[in-house]
């Protein structure tokens, strides 16, 4: 029972610093409004967190494969509370941009001490369900943005929602900090010996590239979805918001599905592989509704929302059980920085994409990289008893 508590704790601090590091993205239009810059630089805005998170992912993960997750997870998501409340008060946009890139640095050790959680203290047979669950941390947290940021930035402005950001991260990590514990014993599991590095398994790297792939299409749907409703459609922010609120709470479901799903087979890839199909076909119902601007559009872009994230943790899982648990921390830092170093990229690319050809372009960009991911994930070989 004791090791459910310590997940909680590790999806509370994920979850609650979440709204800061990913949330600014639903409420893209009063960023472009408060600064009154193009929806490129808004973009920009909106996703600095990850200039911090892609290079102190590797760091927090060396330490915290050194001092465990409580220092890691009370100081770090501490940290990024402070910063958040500290971007209220500020009106450069550069100065922005810099708090918010610090933020992500500080904030990143919760996505690194989650996966530890769960590598630690549960046995390979439940880690499928234990990872979806510490999955649902990010949706969980997007889920709760999506209801909550777009009212207050309707009542309260910018600073309003940068404010509520900060309680909510101070409050996670507190409780973590104070109650997260270490495990009584060490676990069985697969993965590399401890005087040996997992990068010599071709494995660990094509897990790491179908990630960096299945970035493009998560980042174009989370990033300009609630814009596209919006612009296209013209929806209103709170009700475009609201529509990936219930998107996200459907991803929670189903990570937890697909959790449960790669226990039952004792197999990451190929439920992973199935996936991947499916939000190839969702995607491509996206673009001609797209196109056409029918109720296909906004429906197939709820489904994107929960289809591209669908098998995050999977990927993730499957780099955590290569490391071993002596590289766990820096192979799972590894694997989130090559995600954020792609969600970097892609940002600005897909806005400007957006602004010279249209929202359906993005979306064909995002479907491309799906397509060419199918033959990278390592499902060939792989057996019950891992890869």
């Amino acid at each position: 029972m004791k090791r459910w508590l310590m997940l909680a704790l590790g999806v509370n601090a994920h979850a609650g610093v979440t709204l800061g590091l990913f949330g600014l993205p639903l409420v893209m239009p009063e960023i472009e409004r408060h600064f009154g810059v193009s929806l490129v630089v808004a973009g920009i805005m909106a996703n600095a967190p990850a200039l911090g998170v892609m290079v102190a992912l590797v760091a927090w993960g060396a330490l915290a494969d050194r001092h465990g997750e409580r220092l890691i997870l009370g100081v770090g998501v501490g940290l990024a509370a402070v910063l958040f409340a500290s971007v209220a008060f500020v009106e450069r946009a550069w100065a922005v941009v810099v708090l918010l890139a610090l933020a992500g640095a500080a904030g990143s050790a919760a996505m690194v001490g989650g996966g530890r959680i769960v590598l630690r203290w549960f046995e390979p047979p439940e880690r499928g369900v234990a990872m979806g669950v510490r999955q649902v941390s990010f949706t969980l947290g997007m889920a709760v943005g999506a209801f909550a940021l777009p009212p207050v930035a309707l009542a309260y402005g910018l600073p309003g929602v940068l404010i509520v950001c900060a309680c909510v991260s101070l409050l996670a990590a507190v409780l973590a900090g104070l109650f997260l514990a270490e495990p009584p014993r060490a676990l069985s599991g697969s993965g590399a010996a401890a005087t040996g590095s997992p990068y010599r398994q071709p494995a660990l790297w094509r897990v790491h590239a179908t990630s960096a792939l299945h970035v493009v299409p998560q980042v174009v749907v989370s990033t300009y979805g609630v814009t596209c409703l919006v612009k296209t459609y013209g929806w209103d922010g709170v009700g475009a918001g609201q529509l990936f609120g219930v998107a996200a709470i459907g991803g929670a479901a189903v990570r937890v599905a697909v959790g449960r799903w790669s226990d039952r087979t004792g197999l990451r890839m190929r439920p992973l592989l199935l996936l991947t199909l499916g939000s190839v076909a969702v995607l491509a119902l996206l673009i001609t509704g797209t196109l056409t601007r029918t109720w296909l559009g906004p429906a197939m872009l709820a489904l994107a929302a929960v289809m591209t994230v669908a098998g995050n943790g999977l990927a993730y899982l499957a780099a955590g059980e290569l490391a071993g648990p002596s590289w766990a921390g820096r192979v799972l830092g590894t694997h989130n920085t090559v995600q954020n170093v792609v969600s970097l990229a892609v940002t600005p690319l897909a806005g400007v994409l957006i602004t010279s050809t249209g929202f359906w372009a993005a979306f064909a960009a995002g479907l491309a990289c799906a397509l060419i991911s199918l033959p990278v994930i390592p499902f060939r070989g792989e057996s019950a008893a891992g890869l």
